[in-house]
């Protein structure tokens, strides 16, 4: 009889941890290349979108700054995570992280950095930048806003706090705000913020010329934290890749302004690796 109660008690605790399991919480930091009202706009759906085809809650976070997104994908609060490219390298390597998806914007596949200025600042190329101050987007992790601009500069021999002066925005669209605004000489951003509504909606972007653009690398890229199984991973991934086939889908790709969000492993990060190791001369 004891044998008997103890069996039934053993079998009520494990239902119990099951049920636990299957209404987990996923959450999903998305980090602030946008304002933070914008980014919780952008992705709400997708996070809706998920919760219903997985059967698990999936929950947005969106941190206030590039700083303290950071502070949580080290503390491993994301389990499904949105970042840059930079971001996802330096992730692989001492957290873990496995990547599933990348962004295609404006049906691009990869992206850039770049640096622009005012059509009327006389600024023609990155040697008229001596003496410039240039405001770069998002911090000194920022992969397109920062250090692909930083790798352009290395290369055409401009040494930071020598040649030019650098600043920071909390974000890409604010540099390139606070460039056209006459705040700095130049802005540091990816090659597709004077196209993103957080842009144009503020400045006329036709005013803003990019003087010159990195290679092109993958897009930014969405992985995953080591503590998340195979089998859910895969199943996000072949949702999120898979958001083309259906009306909704569609809606919620319109949403996150993105055309599509596309399959990719980690050899795809490999030009990542090699402006990052040129620019700041640190090795993932």
């Amino acid at each position: 009889m004891k044998k008997t109660k103890l069996f039934s008690s053993f079998v009520f605790v494990l239902a119990v941890f099951n049920c636990v399991e299957a209404l987990a919480e996923i959450k999903m930091g998305v980090f602030p290349r946008r304002s933070v009202e914008a980014t919780q706009q952008a992705f709400q759906p997708l996070a809706e979108h998920l919760s219903k085809v997985l059967g698990e809650e999936v929950k947005l976070i969106v941190p206030n700054s590039f700083k303290d997104f950071w502070i949580g994908v080290k503390q491993n609060q994301f389990d499904l995570v949105h970042y840059n490219q930079y971001h996802y390298i330096r992730s692989k390597k001492e957290l873990g992280h496995r990547v599933i998806a990348a962004n295609e914007e404006f049906g691009n596949k990869q992206i850039a950095g770049a640096l622009s200025v005012r059509k009327d600042s006389g600024v023609k190329s990155i040697a008229d930048l001596k003496g410039k101050v240039i405001l770069f987007g998002g911090g000194m992790k920022a992969m397109g806003s920062y250090i692909a601009p930083t790798a352009m500069l290395k290369k055409a021999g401009l040494v930071a706090g020598k040649d030019y002066m650098v600043n920071f925005a909390l974000n890409p669209p604010s540099a390139v705000v606070g460039a056209f605004n006459k705040g700095a000489g130049a802005a540091g951003s990816g090659n597709v913020v004077l196209r993103l509504n957080a842009t144009t909606k503020k400045i006329n972007a036709d005013d803003m010329q990019i003087i010159a653009e990195s290679e092109p690398f993958t897009h930014l890229p969405w992985a995953v934290n080591s503590n998340v199984s195979d089998e859910l991973a895969n199943k996000i991934q072949n949702i999120m890749t898979h958001l083309k086939d259906t009306e909704e889908g569609r809606s919620v790709l319109k949403s996150a302004k993105v055309t599509d969000f596309y399959a990719v492993n980690d050899k795809d990060f490999d030009k990542v690796r090699e402006i990052t190791k040129y620019a700041l001369d640190e090795d993932y």
